[in-house]
């Protein structure tokens, strides 16, 4: 049995309760679906938005219930990457483009924006990564002009969640010409000069559509800026310590979630005239990644608990995203391995499972961005030693 969890409350509970239905008796059989067309359907979305899933932080202003606890959307996550597919970013919609607006938009603009994202009529992205910018996002390219009443903004984005079917984009662009002098900017798919580019072929998460944009002099009012111009790197730094702990929680959901599908499998999978569980080796791995799939959950549910308290350290969030990111390779490793030639397969989820985990020690910063984070914080950086 999993470690108990005390920081959640019998109300997050029944949260749960309410999720796991609504996705198992509606939503787990559309995953084939999802995964063959390389994306979830708008109506999806609209769904979320229907039973008040997402954006929960929103205010009543807005459509939103203002719930603020982030419990509530580590539930929410948990379930959802349990009855559907980790590629279903409505997370990424909610509680990574949605902070940005949530923090640094005026009231005028959340009026114009929030309502659509709160029911799933406007589908979120971020637009930060591009093709010559993984981690370093000071060394962007996509220019902004100021040209008096707007913004003439040129250049393009890859790797962009749900760039197939967004239709709001929080835009990462240049606005001076010193390292990191960054705005950022809300820019609408019915703009002129956006267009989208590849939907983009990846090794998993089919479900996850990823795609190329691009900015051809999209001029962009300035009513659709958000903050100071010149402090979007700063925005983006206040913001990554809750999308890295978003980041943590798929992973050790996911882990869980391979956990679970592997010791029901060798119960039942035999070899040599006995069940594969019956091994020694066998005991001994999955024994060992329980311990550290406890261990890991009480670290992150004490990360949600901090980041509600608006507590979280950059350092601890890096610490969560690298320890749950890399503890769900192994997870889903040992899973593959212990169902033997039925995990390569397909029909298999445990297949579906080992390709989508490669990619979250990458996003949200890789796993050496993250120990140069903790690193740095231990006073081990090069201009710390000097």
């Amino acid at each position: 049995m999993p470690f108990p969890r005390t920081h959640l409350e019998p109300e997050h509970e029944m949260f749960r309760d309410q999720v796991r239905r609504f996705l198992k008796d509606t939503m787990s059989g559309k995953v084939g679906k999802w995964r063959e067309q390389g994306h979830v359907d708008r109506e999806d979305f609209t769904a979320f938005g229907a039973n008040g899933w997402l954006c929960l932080w929103a205010e009543e202003d807005y459509g939103g219930p203002g719930i603020r606890d982030i419990r509530y959307d580590q539930v929410l996550q948990e379930e959802t990457i349990r009855w559907t597919d980790i590629g279903f970013f409505h997370n990424a919609h909610s509680m990574l483009v949605g902070p940005y607006l949530d923090r640094f938009a005026t009231a005028e603009q959340k009026a114009r924006f929030l309502p659509g994202a709160v029911s799933g009529e406007t589908i979120m992205a971020i637009a930060m990564t591009e093709p010559d910018t993984g981690s370093d996002l000071a060394a962007i390219r996509t220019k902004a002009e100021d040209r008096g009443d707007h913004y003439l903004l040129t250049g393009a984005k890859t790797f962009i969640s749900n760039g197939i079917i967004g239709d709001l984009f929080v835009v990462a662009a240049k606005t001076g010409e010193k390292r990191g002098e960054i705005g950022l900017f809300v820019v609408t798919s019915d703009m002129a000069g956006f267009s989208r580019g590849r939907h983009l072929k990846k090794m998993g998460l089919p479900v996850q559509d990823t795609a190329e944009i691009r900015f051809d002099k999209v001029k962009v009012p300035k009513a659709n800026l958000l903050g100071d111009p010149g402090k979007g790197f700063a925005y983006m730094a206040e913001c990554l310590a809750v999308e890295r702990t978003m980041s943590a929680i798929s992973s050790l959901s996911h882990a869980q979630a391979a956990f679970d599908i592997t010791l029901e499998f060798i119960k039942e999978r035999r070899a040599f005239g006995q069940p594969v569980g019956a091994f020694q080796n066998t005991r001994f791995v999955m024994a060992d990644l329980r311990a550290r799939l406890d261990a890991a959950q009480a670290y992150l549910d004490q990360c949600v608990v901090l980041a509600n308290e608006d507590k979280l350290t950059p350092e601890d969030a890096a610490g969560a995203k690298l320890l749950c990111s890399e503890l769900q390779g192994e997870v889903v490793d040992a899973g593959l391995q212990f169902h033997g030639g039925a995990g390569y397969m397909d029909e298999y989820e445990i297949s579906h499972m080992f390709r989508d985990a490669r990619i979250a020690r990458i996003y949200a910063g890789t796993s050496e961005i993250m120990k140069e984070i903790i690193g740095r914080g231990l006073g081990l950086g090069e201009r710390d030693l000097r």
